[in-house]
């Protein structure tokens, strides 16, 4: 057996020291990184891996930087009984223990033009691609759509499980499609936008095809002509004194927000928001006004609307509250703060009395958005 941080050498992967340049255009049509083989190890430390920092080790860790590396892992475990975890950037995980199984990590990357129109353009991102950067290089080709969603942490393949969403937008609205591996065969499914059964910060990634596939890469169509999509007080008021309202200009107009209102993951770990916004009925929320005039919520349909849960949480007394190494941020109560080493049960823990809290004093059950391995 290897020991901690020696990669191993199995039947049907070759570890390669030496990397080159895929052949490729330095244009818009193609992008390119380094090619390497794939890589092994054994009792991997996973604390880099997820933005809430929780030490924790997996059995065997796999990473692949190129699809076929991808497939010679998936033919070397696809018949292994060990469980399976495909890992992005760690930024919607909170892991409560050791995971005894195979960690696949799809750390490929590149971006390519898949093609155009006169009013859209259509772009595949690789899994290992990281999302802000990704926005970043749509900004500044003026392709608009995903503006909106600029600072969010994690890797382009992770996006379409979340259906990640920020300032009035959800990143469902611009996918095409998802590109996977099949983790049973090796074979390349194609998930067309509705196969994807996007909901609020949920998809099909999250249940039916949850662990069954690893997405390779996301199509993305893009608007050549933005449409600027500005339905927050916050982001309003950032872009005050801004004369000319661009698709830059409203992209650093939410990373200065985020900045200010969310903690680095580098200086404290979070996964973000850690529970979603609550859904209701109409006569649950009218029932809630009753008591609490003040409340906020926002319209999802004749039956149903949306209460944020920072609202309640901050409501409920816990904004800015600690307990040993966990606590919430001081300026955001969504984000639960691994302040100090903290484990993953902690921090379940943590967000459990919050949720027990809010239960009593509203009736609303919180559901988390982070998913707990």
């Amino acid at each position: 057996m290897a020991k901690i941080g020696e990669s191993v050498i199995s039947k049907n992967i070759e570890i390669l020291c030496v990397c080159s340049y895929n052949n490729v255009s330095k244009s818009l049509h193609l992008f390119f990184s380094l090619t390497y083989m794939a890589i092994l190890e054994e009792k991997f430390s996973l604390q880099k891996f997820n933005t809430f920092g929780i030490q924790c080790y997996c059995k065997i860790f796999a990473e692949a930087k190129t699809i076929n590396d991808l497939k010679s892992i998936i033919s070397e475990y696809c018949y292994n009984p060990l469980p399976k975890l495909v890992l992005g950037g760690g930024s919607n995980l909170l892991f409560t223990k050791n995971f005894e199984g195979v960690v696949i990590y799809p750390n490929i990357k590149g971006i390519e033009l898949v093609k155009h129109s006169a009013e859209s353009t259509w772009l595949r991102a690789y899994a290992g691609e990281n999302w802000d950067n990704f926005v970043e290089f749509c900004v500044a080709k003026n392709l608009g759509g995903i503006e909106n969603l600029s600072h969010i942490p994690g890797n382009v393949g992770g996006c379409p499980i979340q259906n990640i969403g920020a300032y009035g937008v959800e990143v469902k609205d611009v996918i095409d499609s998802v590109e996977a591996l099949d983790i049973q065969t090796g074979d390349k499914i194609i998930f067309t936008n509705a196969e994807c059964q996007f909901g609020y910060r949920d998809s099909i990634f999250k249940h039916g095809a949850k662990n069954k596939y690893v997405i390779t890469a996301v199509i993305f169509k893009l608007r050549k002509q933005p449409a600027i999509i500005l339905n927050y007080k916050d982001v309003i008021e950032e872009l005050r004194n801004i004369s000319e309202v661009t698709l830059s200009a409203v992209r650093q107009a939410i990373i200065n927000i985020r900045r200010r209102k969310l903690p680095d993951p580098a200086q404290f770990g979070n996964a973000g928001s850690f529970f979603k916004n609550p859904i209701v009925s109409v006569d649950a929320f009218q029932s809630i006004q009753k008591k609490y005039p003040m409340a906020p919520s926002f319209t999802v349909d004749s039956e149903y609307v949306k209460i944020p849960a920072a609202w309640l949480i901050e409501s409920s007394g816990w904004k800015g509250v600690r307990e040993g190494n966990v606590g919430t941020h001081e300026s955001q109560p969504l984000v639960i703060v691994n302040y100090a080493n903290a484990t993953g049960n902690e921090v379940v823990e943590f967000s459990e009395k919050i949720n027990k809290s809010i239960l009593q004093k509203f009736g609303v059950d919180l559901e988390t958005e982070v998913n707990v391995i």
